[in-house]
């Protein structure tokens, strides 16, 4: 079965962008690395913070667009909620082994 993830990625100053994709992991490389120009590359946003995970592509893209009408405020609400400290979620996915 497939899976649909809604996330929220940072910069270190918290600018925030949220996104959908049915790759979580290949998407966050690419923010990571810049692979894609555009807000994300501009701002330097390369943390994920936050994310959602649907079996429904409709259901995440409904999620995506409910969360970008959100105020930042409700935003950082969310994330907090379950990323306090706002931890990379994605920071041991990509640890190369010594």
């Amino acid at each position: 079965m497939k899976k649909y993830y809604v996330y929220i990625m940072a910069s270190k100053s918290r600018v925030l962008y949220t996104g959908v994709t049915n790759n979580l992991e290949r998407r966050v490389y690419e923010h990571k690395n810049k692979l894609v120009e555009g807000f994300t590359s501009k701002y330097n946003i390369n943390q994920l913070v936050h994310y959602e995970e649907t079996n429904d592509v409709q259901v995440a893209l409904a999620r995506e667009k409910q969360i970008k009408g959100w105020l930042r405020a409700k935003k950082i609400a969310l994330i907090e909620s379950v990323n306090p400290q706002w931890k990379d979620l994605s920071l041991e996915w990509y640890v190369t082994p010594s």
